[in-house]
This record gives structure tokens, sequence and C-alpha cells, in this order.
């Protein structure tokens, strides 16, 4: 059997300021959209120069370093790919979220690199 493997990696730009959320389980996630530039290829099949990625922190160290983003910092961040199914008005939903693993702020010109990992 071949062995599969979930893991990305993203550099981008924060859209926003991050969203905490507590859900009804009472746990605690952190959210935020990661515009990421399409590449030279993607662009000429299509006019859309970016994509736009949700990511959510869940372990209180992602957390932590999440809350810390404003809109427009550069980050680089790695983790699973998850798809969620809800309900909307119009009918199903489905999203693709990034569940974070790790997250580093790519400030260009800075030394200080805000970062955290669940390894």
């Amino acid at each position: 059997m071949t062995q599969t493997h979930n893991q990305v990696t993203l550099a981008g730009r924060v859209s926003a300021s991050p969203e905490a959320h507590i859900l009804p389980s009472g746990d605690e996630v952190v959210s935020f959209r990661l515009i990421v530039q399409r590449s030279p290829a993607a662009r000429r099949r299509s006019k859309q120069p970016v994509d736009t990625i949700d990511c959510a922190a869940w372990t209180t160290a992602m957390r932590r370093v999440a809350r810390r983003l404003e809109a427009g910092t550069e980050v680089v961040v790695t983790g699973e790919l998850r798809r969620r199914f809800s309900r909307g008005s119009a009918g199903p939903i489905s999203r693709v979220t990034v569940e974070l693993d790790s997250c580093q702020r790519a400030d260009r010109g800075s030394d200080k690199a805000a970062v955290a990992s669940s390894s």
C-alpha cells in the first residue's frame, strides 16, 4: 500500500486580524486568512492573481502566535489540510482549512521571528 502524507507549507500575508472563537464543545480556535500569490503559470490560466486560504490554530502555542499576527504580516505556515462541511442558507458548504503545525513571521529585515510549532 502506498503511504500517504498530508503536509503543506504556504508563504503569504495575513489578510486581517485573527479571530478567536469558542466552539460549542468549549474548545478554542484562532483563525485567519492567508493571501498567497499564484505562480506565473497559474496566473496565465486565470485572471485571479492570489488565493485566500483559511488557517486554524488549535494548540495553545499556535493560538498564542496567531493572536499576535496583524493584517499584512508576512508568514510561512505549515500544517495539514482539513475539509469541513456545514450547512448554509443556500445548502451545504465545503471549506478547506490548514490546521497549523507551525507559523513563522517572514518579515524581511527582521531577525525577530515569532515561531511556534506543535512538534
